[in-house]
């Protein structure tokens, strides 16, 4: 860790500004920008932490198919943090100790759930209610077990006024579904008096699975206002076992909202399942791109499609980010949109046509039979790709020369054609692989500067779809809990694990994380550094520079700083924006697999830094439960 000079430190400074953070992303356009100043590149330095809270909820995966994560990023709600743990309770704590003021468990149900997590809750106040009445100002949280949470922001107890005594079922018209295969993951939108919320539907299941409409509801009352049913104009009506159309792209991420021009930003997944798109009958058409919406009626006013046909589970995982971006022709309201390919689209944020230039470019052919791909797929010309766009034989990586020949002959063995490579019958690989590229850690834009900085995941993953007989042939009893996937109703199944060395190390030449700065101006890449080492991987001295696969998303401060945890190993770092040097990281007690958030309350007090350190049930190390405050100390 660095430490400051021998020198007597100055007194801290009072004179900047004071921020808030009351939205996921910091606002609700998803910047993740703060104008805080106090914490700055000549004294991060000094850092130290300055609260630890301990939520109680730690999954270890006894009691789920797979350990959950703490990745949430609270939100500053007046003088209160409001942030979700695993099992959706919201906790409520004072901002300058991190002591408990209220905490509201909703007894969700965890038998069967796979995904267990939750990454943000969202605030809302009532301008029309009593400055003293109960749920003036309400928390909306989602839960993994499909239910909407209306609780009172002072007190945390249920919105009794809101659906059935402040709980609406997301659940209601969805048709038949499997414990833990529906649910809510990401922060609800607000726009208005609107509280607006897609939905988690696991991949890789069945054809017919939950359907992905994303519905809008009254604030006050929960009803519901709007809903978006992304099936394409002309489609036969879904079957009367579901209001809403089965097997569709759903919206599982993070939302973002353009308050001035009323619309809502949806990033989507792609149409089910994930790796067989011969059965969709034209039903990918919102597949994995991002669809803006009218905000007062749910209707589509532009879409633009990442990637055409996805059978690469590629889907649109990061929060839009809404920014003003300077042209030749002016100042222009823009969304940039990062992808698991590692692309940002640079969008007009009125049209959705593109700011920067996107081509589209020939890919690979010969998928299976009864696959229908698409011969081209939309790249950016700028920015460039911000992850490697091929893996070949002579690029396999090994901590010995045995361990990486064994990683050449399992390239060599499958089909690696690039990031379009169609899955296969023999096997192929999928570079990026199934984490990505960027994923829900999205972006966060200097709006000063224009700089973008962003963390991207680079692991190969092996894809291999085995026919139908086969599969049941070698499964009778179902198949395992990781590794494969039945996707029923379709002609094969799917076997889909990270691409690694016989010690475990990814096949891939390293960095496997890296942070990377791009001036969205011009369309450039200004830095890439690694990010993350093999340290509480691997014994001493086996801590290595390499980078990690990452979880969790970046800050910037008006200071040019970058804050970021994200890796496997147990640090919280800040970056200078200018030049992507570390210049400071604080130990944490776990992995701190989320996106931080800063705040600072009055001109007398601390900017805090803040950030949950719980671990990623799917990228090993141990789990936790502690929100980490850090803060300069009173001499800085």
């Amino acid at each position: 860790m660095a430490t400051a000079g021998c020198s007597a430190p100055d007194p801290l400074d009072h004179s900047g500004p004071v921020g808030s953070w009351p939205s996921y992303g910091a606002d609700p356009g998803g910047s993740r920008f703060s104008p805080l100043t106090q914490i700055r590149p000549a004294n991060v330095a000094d850092l130290e932490v300055a609260w630890v809270h301990h939520t109680g909820d730690v999954v270890d995966g006894s009691e789920t198919l797979a350990p959950g994560s703490f990745q949430a990023t609270p939100i500053l709600h007046g003088d209160a943090l409001v942030l979700c743990t695993p099992r959706n309770h919201v906790v409520s704590l004072d901002a300058e100790t991190g002591a408990l003021r209220w905490r509201h468990d909703p007894q969700v149900e965890t038998e069967g759930i796979y995904v267990l997590t939750c990454r943000g809750v969202s605030a809302w106040a009532d301008a029309e209610a009593a400055p003293d009445a109960a749920c003036r100002e309400r928390i909306f949280s989602g839960t993994v077990d499909g239910r909407l949470l209306a609780l009172d922001a002072a007190t945390g107890r249920p919105c009794q006024d809101f659906g059935v005594s402040g709980v609406v079922d997301l659940t209601e018209g969805i048709g038949d579904t499997a414990p833990g295969e529906y649910g809510v993951t990401s922060p609800p939108a607000i726009l208005e008096d609107r509280v607006i919320v897609g939905t988690m539907v696991l991949d890789n299941r069945r054809r017919d699975a939950p359907g992905g409409v994303v519905r809008a509801f009254d604030a006050r009352t929960g009803g519901l206002l709007w809903a978006w049913d992304p099936v394409p104009e002309g489609s036969p009506a879904p079957p009367g076992s579901s209001t809403w159309r089965r097997g569709t792209t759903n919206a599982w991420s993070i939302l973002s909202v353009d308050a001035e021009r009323g619309l809502v930003y949806v990033p989507t997944g792609n149409t089910s399942p994930d790796y067989y798109g011969g059965l969709r009958a034209g039903l990918d058409r919102y597949s994995s791109a991002l669809v803006a919406l009218s905000g007062a009626t749910g209707e589509v006013v532009w879409d633009f499609q990442t990637v055409h046909h996805d059978v690469w589970d590629y889907d649109v995982p990061s929060q839009p980010a809404l920014i003003e971006l300077s042209t030749s022709e002016g100042v222009r309201p823009a969304v940039v949109q990062a992808t698991k390919l590692g692309h940002l689209f640079v969008l007009d944020r009125a049209t959705g046509e593109p700011i920067h230039p996107v081509e589209e470019r020939p890919v690979p052919k010969g998928g299976v039979p009864g696959e229908a791909l698409s011969p081209t797929q939309p790249f950016p010309v700028r920015p460039p790709p911000l992850h490697p766009t091929r893996l070949e034989p002579d690029d396999a990586f090994g901590f010995t020369p045995i361990d990486r020949a064994r990683c050449r002959e399992r390239i060599e063995a499958a089909r690696s054609e690039g990031p379009f490579t169609p899955p296969s019958l023999e096997g192929s690989i999928q570079f990026p692989g199934m984490m990505g590229g960027s994923n829900w850690g999205s972006v966060a834009v200097d709006p000063g500067s224009g700089v973008l900085v962003t963390p991207t995941s680079r692991a190969a993953t092996f894809v291999r779809l085995i026919p139908r007989e086969e599969f049941e042939r070698r499964f009778p009893d179902g198949p395992p809990e990781f590794g494969f996937e039945p996707q029923e109703g379709t002609p094969y199944a799917l076997e889909r694990l990270p691409l690694l060395s016989p010690l475990g190390a990814p096949c891939n030449p390293p960095p496997w994380g890296a942070l990377t700065a791009v001036d969205l101006v011009r369309g450039e890449i200004l830095w890439e550094v690694p990010l993350g080492t093999t340290r509480d991987l691997a014994p001493w001295p086996l801590w290595l520079e390499t980078g990690t696969p990452l979880a969790g998303g970046a800050i910037v401060t008006a200071s040019g700083l970058v804050f970021i945890g994200a890796t496997t190993d147990h640090f919280l770092r800040a970056i200078d924006l200018a030049s992507g040097e570390e210049l400071w990281k604080g130990r944490l007690p776990a992995a701190g697999n989320a996106t931080p958030m800063t705040y600072r309350l009055r001109p007398d007090s601390h900017q805090f830094v803040v950030i949950a350190a719980g671990g990623h049930g799917l990228m090993g190390g141990s789990g936790g439960d502690a929100l980490v405050a850090f803060a300069l100390p009173d001499d800085s």
